[in-house]
C-alpha cells in the first residue's frame, strides 16, 4: 500500500535514557513515563490523542500536558487556541514533583511564551531526553508561525535530543537560502540542527525514485539508520505526531536511539496500512491496529465461552468497572 505521509518526521532520544528512572522502573515492572506536550485535537488525529495511544500502543505510559486546543476537522485546521504559560508549567510541575519522567516529548505548544516554559522545565530536567516534532504549520497565520518558528528555534532547539519532521517541513525552516537544484539531504538537515544544539535529527518524507519514500535519522558526521517504504496514495493526518511519540516511548523503555528509530518507523507505517477514515476527510492512523480481530473468532467459541463474553453487549449503565 502506498502512503503519503504527512509531516511525520525525526525521532530518538539520548542513546542512555536517565538509569536511575529506568532501573526503578525495571524494578517495579511499570511502564515508563513520557511527558508529553501537545495541543487537544478533537478530530483524533494528531495531537494529545495521537501521542496518548501511540505511546501506550508501544508499552510506555503518558503523561499529557495541554498546551492548546484546535479548531479542526479530518482535513484541516481552521484555527487554534492557546493556554497561557503558567497552565501549561503549572500542569507540567506539579506531575513532575509526583512522577518520573523518562522522556519529554513535545509537539505543537502554540505560543512563543509556552515554548519559553517548556524549554525552562527541559532545562530544570537536564537528565531527561527531549524528542521534539516540528510539524507544518502552513494553516496558521504567516507572522504568527515566525514568531513560533522563531522561539522554537532559540529556546527549544538547544533543549532537544532529536528532532522529528518532515523533509521539506524541516529544509524551509532550517535552510531557508538552501543554494542550487539539490535538495538538502538529511545530514545536511541533521548539520543545521546540530548549529542549534540539536544532536540527532529524524527526517522523513524525503522522496525516492519509483514512488518510495526514505526516512533518515542522522547527525551531520553520519547517517545512523534510514528506513525505505513505499508511498501510499492516501493523504494522513496524524502520522508525525504519531511517530515521535512511538519514538519517544521506545527510548524511554530503555531502547537504544538508532533501534528506536527504526522500530517506531516500522510502527507507523503498519498504522498507515492498517489507516481509516472517521469522517470525509484525510485517513488516520490506527494506532491501535494490533488490537482489532484479523476475523469472526466467535464461530470457535464454545457455547460456555460466548455466554461469558455477552457481558461486553450490556448498557453501559449496567457495567460496573
Amino acid at each position: 500500500m502506498a502512503h503519503a505521509h504527512d509531516d511525520t518526521s525525526s525521532p530518538m532520544t539520548n542513546p542512555d535514557p536517565s538509569p536511575s528512572a529506568q532501573d526503578e522502573d525495571d524494578a517495579d515492572g511499570s511502564p515508563s513515563c513520557v511527558m508529553v506536550f501537545n495541543a487537544s485535537d478533537p478530530s483524533g488525529a494528531g495531537g494529545l490523542a495521537a501521542d496518548i495511544t501511540a505511546i501506550a500502543s508501544v508499552g510506555a505510559h503518558a503523561l499529557p500536558v495541554v498546551t492548546g486546543a484546535y479548531a479542526r476537522d479530518t482535513t484541516e485546521v481552521f484555527d487554534h487556541f492557546a493556554f497561557d504559560e503558567e497552565a501549561v508549567g503549572e500542569q507540567a510541575r506539579t506531575i513532575l514533583e509526583d512522577a518520573p519522567v523518562q522522556v519529554f516529548k513535545v509537539g505543537f505548544v502554540g505560543s512563543p511564551e509556552a515554548i519559553s516554559a517548556i524549554a525552562e522545565i527541559a532545562a530544570d530536567y537536564a537528565d531527561v531526553p527531549v524528542i521534539a516534532y516540528m510539524p507544518n504549520l502552513s494553516w496558521w497565520d504567516e507572522g504568527q508561525i515566525d514568531l513560533y518558528l522563531d522561539a522554537f528555534r532559540e529556546l527549544m532547539l538547544p533543549q532537544t535530543t532529536v528532532l522529528v519532521g518532515n523533509h521539506s517541513t524541516l529544509w524551509r525552516w532550517l535552510l531557508p537560502d538552501w543554494p542550487g537544484d539539490r535538495s538538502p539531504t538529511a545530514r545536511d538537515i541533521a548539520k543545521a540542527a546540530s548549529e542549534l544544539g540539536v544532536p540527532y535529527t529524524l527526517v522523513t518524507g524525503i522522496p525516492l525514485p519509483e514512488q518510495f519514500i526514505d526516512n533518515v535519522l542522522a547527525t551531520p558526521q553520519a547517517v545512523l539508520g534510514s528506513e525505505k517504504f513505499e508511498r501510499f496514495e492516501a493523504v494522513f493526518s496524524g502520522a508525525g505526531d504519531t511517530l515521535s511519540a512511538a519514538l519517544a516511548a521506545l527510548v524511554a523503555s530503555g531502547t537504544d536511539l538508532a533501534a528506536a528509530a527504526s522500530e517506531a518507523l516500522a510502527y507507523l507505517d503498519r498504522c498507515l496500512d492498517a489507516g481509516f477514515r472517521p469522517g470525509m476527510g484525510n485517513v488516520v492512523p490506527d494506532r491501535l491496529f494490533w488490537a482489532q480481530p484479523e476475523g469472526d473468532d466467535n464461530e470457535s467459541l464454545t457455547e460456555e465461552e460466548a455466554q461469558a463474553l455477552q457481558v461486553f453487549d450490556m448498557p453501559a449503565h449496567d457495567t460496573k468497572h
